[in-house]
């Protein structure tokens, strides 16, 4: 009975799919159309969102997995189809990493440039903002690497990948800076009560405050202080 049954299934169904041969040139164009929009809502996300991964091997794994997923389920759905959509997306992926293979430039465009977040223990805050990812994100990532406060830190690069690279200072070059602990990051001061080195909350810029009362931070022009702390990264 069940060997009856397959005889009866369209080898056309099966292979072409019920949308016929007229379709396969549509397949072509929707899987450039796909591409193309894997890739723009990939790199709208940020970098943060692609974790490790590039923005191209996502698409690979969401395109293939994609057409993979639905000629399993769907009659309708046949399988030359598929193996077009596979080939196209492919053959885009080659021409992409081969086009930034070529050109510095065209490798920028597609997959963006390094970003210094931290610059001698001050955050780049006009960087932060366009990395599309907040600063406690980051104030963790440094926790993780054993950072209690950014005068630790010479340089902290957010890499094309999605990872953070820390550059840290010797301990005899180490300073006062904004200290990242979570309770400490609650302890923010309107205004200053007493002479001592103090840390803007939102950009870690420090200076030592000689008058009490309210000051506005140089670098970013806030006004909410931290005392500054001036303790050894502890490995």
């Amino acid at each position: 009975m069940l060997f009856l049954t397959i005889l009866q299934i369209s080898l056309k169904d099966v292979f072409v799919g019920e949308n016929g041969w007229a379709f396969l040139p549509e397949v072509v164009l929707r899987s450039v159309i796909m591409y193309v929009i894997l890739f723009l809502s990939l790199k709208a996300t940020g970098k943060r969102g692609l974790k490790q991964l590039s923005v191209f091997e996502l698409i690979i794994i969401l395109g293939l997995g994609s057409a993979a997923g639905d000629p399993m389920f769907y009659k309708e759905v046949g399988l030359i189809p598929v193996f077009i959509v596979f080939l196209i997306i492919v053959i885009l992926y080659r021409l992409t990493t081969f086009a930034v293979s070529l050109s510095p430039r065209i490798e920028s465009i597609l997959e963006g440039d390094p970003t210094y977040i931290i610059e001698d223990g001050v955050f780049n805050v006009d960087c932060i903002n366009k990395t599309q990812m907040g600063e406690d994100e980051f104030l963790a990532e440094l926790r993780i690497e054993k950072i209690s406060q950014l005068g630790q830190v010479k340089v902290a690069i957010l890499e094309t990948d999605g990872n953070l690279s820390v550059f840290y200072k010797e301990d005899a070059e180490v300073g006062y800076g904004l200290p990242i602990l979570p309770k400490q990051l609650k302890e923010i001061l309107k205004s200053v009560n007493k002479p001592g080195h103090y840390s803007c909350k939102f950009c870690g810029f420090t200076k030592f405050v000689e008058e009490a009362g309210t000051i506005n931070c140089n670098h970013c022009k806030r006004k909410e202080w931290i005392v500054s702390s001036n303790e050894k990264r502890i490995v």
